[in-house]
């Protein structure tokens, strides 16, 4: 006999945000992000445990003055970005960002520079 669970379950599984990867969430500002271009700066955070803290954490990246593009990848526990053409966020306000959305950076990397600690103020 069917139900309407019985139907509706399997339909339901089948559409379930089909383009969106359980281990990799992007999130992307409309405005000045190269698409298709190599992340900029490498962020490996401590213990991202699903696609709702990586969205938190690329929330609170991208109010980040500078950053085009936020990649989380759950399973790597890192976070790439990717920066506005002729913009350079502050690796400080990355590393900031990150604690505010509740939790810990491990380690920073820029084309410059590598961070294994909150980055001065410059």
């Amino acid at each position: 006999m069917l139900t309407r669970r019985s139907v509706l379950v399997p339909v339901l599984a089948a559409l379930a945000v089909p383009w969106v990867s359980e281990s990799l969430i992007s999130v992307s500002l409309a405005v000045g992000a190269d698409k298709g271009s190599p992340p900029s700066v490498v962020i490996h955070i401590k213990a991202i445990h699903c696609a709702k803290c990586a969205k938190k954490i690329a929330g609170r990246l991208k109010g980040v003055d500078g950053v085009g593009e936020v990649r989380a990848d759950v399973k790597k526990d890192l976070a790439y970005v990717t920066t506005v053409k002729g913009k350079s966020p502050s690796p400080r306000a990355m590393w900031e960002a990150v604690e505010a959305a509740g939790f810990k950076p491990i380690k920073l990397v820029t084309p410059a520079e590598t961070y294994d600690e909150k980055p001065q103020p410059q």
